[in-house]
């Protein structure tokens, strides 16, 4: 199974890598921007990269349901089971918009409502981060592999980190209150979750609305690095939700209290 595994996470590298080059040309073309209906931004990238990882998992493995943000958003959801793909061909739209390079190509592996395989690929950053269940998690940076691995809390205080176009400094405050915190930086798309998995960062609460692909891969690869995500509640956050959408939650090391 670790072998399947292993093989399956080196064909989803390489989907997310050809996603991201075809990202990366309308990048650098005059794209236009449109609104969907919930009023997000939405542009050629996100439709184009989608279509290219859909047929190339239905080609991988055409048994499993695929739910992805731009089939969602204009109506179709697959029925799943206990298994099926996440798919977020463009986490951070606005940071795309904005040319900062902070939007990433999104692709998990859900089974029994847990993340066990996913890939987060920032192609304007040439990072790749992926993960899954038994084999552990890595950073690969212009070809070269290095594990990553959630560290210990230090005892100065916790790095936190933010999201940069959808922040609650109100809510944020109120979260942080009380615990020891060394420093506050922002970050756009999943790319918070994997700071955490790389021991760059301690604590990533996200306190507003986000849906199930927007961080089904970063927690593969951050259950992986020996991270969590838990609801404010404390439960280990899951999938597979009939709405598919997640409530607040915060991403952290294990021995984060």
């Amino acid at each position: 199974m670790t072998q399947t595994r292993a093989s399956l996470l080196e064909d989803v590298i390489a989907i997310a890598r050809d996603a991201g080059a075809l990202i990366m040309e309308i990048y650098r073309s005059d794209f236009e921007v449109r609104g969907k209906h919930d009023a997000s931004p939405v542009t050629e990238a996100d439709e184009c990269a989608e279509r290219l990882i859909l047929e190339r998992l239905r080609a991988l493995r055409p048994q499993l349901p695929i739910v992805s943000e731009e089939a969602a958003a204009a109506g179709y959801v697959p029925a799943f089971g206990e298994r099926f793909w996440l798919v977020d061909p463009l986490d951070g739209t606005k940071e795309f918009i904005h040319r900062n390079g902070e939007f990433t190509v999104n692709i998990a592996l859900i089974d029994a409502g847990m993340p066990v395989l996913g890939v987060v690929f920032a192609p304007a950053l040439d990072r790749m981060y992926a993960g899954a269940q038994g084999l552990g998690a890595w950073l690969e940076i212009e070809g070269k592999r290095q594990t990553i691995e959630c560290r210990n809390v230090p005892q100065e205080g916790l790095d936190v980190v933010a999201s940069r176009s959808h922040g609650d400094a109100d809510a944020l405050d109120q979260f942080l209150d009380g615990r020891l915190v060394r420093s506050l930086k922002s970050a756009g798309s999943s790319l918070k979750i994997c700071l955490v998995a790389e021991g760059e960062a301690d604590l990533y609460p996200r306190l507003g609305r986000t849906m199930e692909w927007d961080i089904a891969a970063g927690h593969a690869v951050l259950v992986a690095a020996g991270g969590q995500i838990r609801v404010l509640s404390g439960d280990v956050l899951s999938y597979g939700k009939q709405d598919l959408s997640n409530p607040h939650f915060y991403a952290c090391s294990l021995d984060y209290r």
